[in-house]
């Protein structure tokens, strides 16, 4: 063995280490589910902020946004981030101050289920049901990629085989994510956020100036992509041709479809979960200014890698092997410990969001069908012990999903966002703004939703290339909005109710 591998070993060791101590760390602050599923709504501004937005991002940040600039996608990369940016700043301005009033209103919902549950007055528990098995059904697709995600990158660090790197992934997110709760889960995603930051701002400055300068860097980007349409390039497979050729005929249709992935956020369960959590509604507006500048510096970033390393290679990658375009230019740069530091950002946007997801996946299962529906009088420690059982089922599922080489980090993060954006988004901004909305309403909104995102996934041309969220999230919302107007909202505990919530101030 190397001294190069051993230095990265050692890292990435001292790392993965440092995650699991945290967990441990943070077992005895879970006195009850309200402190595992939502840390006592006690986190500070700094903590919410780059939780939220390093449980956001996940894997495909580091490796999914820059392959696909990589592969000639420039444009569609870019204007995904304009939506993910605009997208990220409206979430928090519109929806952060309202949920955490409403939810403590509303019965101190803990979960998004209970929440809607409640706001509806929904006895039958018909809309957290439906809800959760369409929440299990899209996070288990999500973590899927994160474990994807750190398989590939063990494998381009370590050339370890794909499915040892998906074990020791899997092992670690389970480890202090069970151990912890949420604020083991914030935790660690504060320190990842940290990180991935940091080595993103790094590794653009130096492909930059290695390059010599912006413009020579652009210019020179720009002359190999001309150079990979002319067909030049013998080793440039067929498919990062075409990719090239479309990326300079990106069409309206595309930049609607990479534009709207902002929708998402108003819906994104693991996203939002953390506005719920934070001390106070008054510390909302500092997050927000926090979790933007994170966001609009590490999207541009991270399209800047991946458009850059394109030239700054020194050969050229597959089209399977695209997505590592950033940790093979961190191995580039650096010395092999230094290397492992920065390379751990990877593994930590991968972990910062399967680890949010599995919490919330496993608290939606255990407080809203377990204690909810099947064991009304449950005690918080037969919750947790349900959560915990979730967490290894949910990781299992995704695991087998990601047991294919040939998974691609940004198609399975792109269906799963398109899911919860569909479902949920529309009915939490109608449940937080407007009085009217029923719980028949919503329950018919939520289904439409959920149906109109896979059927629209399943067909290809013409109108079905726009990307799913859209048509998702306009008929979710249309169809809870006219069944509402139809239904007309009667229950007179509930509209009391939300005018104390309205009344609320911060």
């Amino acid at each position: 063995m190397s001294s190069t591998t051993i230095a990265l070993i050692v890292a990435f060791i001292l790392y993965l280490g440092f995650m699991v101590y945290i967990g441990m760390r943070n077992m005895k602050k879970n006195a009850s589910a309200s402190d595992f599923f939502l840390g006592g709504r006690n986190v500070g501004p700094w903590m919410t902020a780059l939780s939220a937005e390093a449980s956001d991002m996940s894997g495909w940040l580091l490796m999914g946004l820059p392959g696909l600039a990589y592969l000639g996608g420039m444009k569609e990369a870019f204007w995904t981030a304009v939506g993910l940016a605009v997208g990220t700043y409206l979430s928090w301005l519109i929806v952060a101050k309202p949920l955490r009033k409403c939810t403590v209103t509303f019965g101190n919902s803990i979960t998004i289920p209970e929440f809607l549950t409640n706001r509806f007055n929904d006895k039958q528990h018909l809309i957290s049901t439906i809800m959760v098995i369409f929440n299990l059904l899209f996070f288990t697709i999500y973590v899927a990629s994160g474990l994807v995600a750190c398989a590939k990158l063990f494998n381009s660090v370590f050339g370890l085989p794909y499915h040892a790197g998906l074990v020791i992934g899997l092992v670690v997110i389970l480890a202090y994510t069970i151990m912890g709760g949420y604020l083991a889960v914030c935790s660690t995603d504060f320190v990842q956020g940290t990180l991935m930051f940091i080595a993103l701002l790094i590794a653009g400055t130096v492909m930059v100036v290695t390059l010599g300068g912006p413009a020579e860097a652009f210019a020179k980007v720009q002359d190999f992509s001309q150079r990979a349409m002319s067909g030049e390039f013998n080793s440039l497979s067929e498919k990062m041709q075409d990719a090239f050729t479309r990326n300079q005929n990106f069409s309206v249709t595309a930049i609607i479809s990479s534009v709207v992935w902002g929708l998402g956020y108003f819906g994104m369960p693991h996203f939002i979960v953390r506005f719920m959590g934070i001390r106070s509604a008054n510390e909302v507006k500092l997050s927000r200014r926090i979790a933007i500048v994170w966001v609009i510096v590490a999207l541009g970033v991270a399209v800047l890698v991946g458009s850059l390393g394109t030239v700054y290679l020194p050969k050229i990658l597959n089209t399977s092997a695209a997505e590592t375009v950033f940790s093979e230019s961190i191995k580039l740069m650096f010395p092999a410990f230094v290397a492992g530091i920065f390379l751990c950002a990877i593994l930590a946007a991968a972990m910062s969001t399967a680890d949010s997801q599995l919490l919330v996946a496993s608290s939606s299962f255990s407080q809203d069908i377990y204690k909810g529906l099947i064991k009304k009088n449950a005690s918080d420690k037969d919750v947790l012990t349900v959560s915990r059982i979730t967490v290894f089922v949910v990781a299992a599922i995704a695991f087998c999903i990601s047991l294919n080489q040939n998974s691609s980090i940004f198609s399975l993060v792109s269906y799963a966002w398109a899911g919860f954006g569909s479902t949920i988004g529309p009915l939490i901004l109608l449940a937080l703004f407007w009085k009217g909305t029923t719980r028949n309403g919503a329950l018919v909104g939520l289904i439409v939703g959920a149906v109109t995102v896979i059927t629209w996934h399943s067909i290809h041309g013409g109108i079905f290339d726009v990307y799913e969220i859209l048509p998702g999230f306009m008929f979710c919302l249309l169809a809870t909005v006219v069944v509402s107007l139809v239904d007309r909202n009667v229950d007179a505990d509930v509209l009391k109710k939300f005018d104390e919530y309205r009344a609320l101030k911060d």
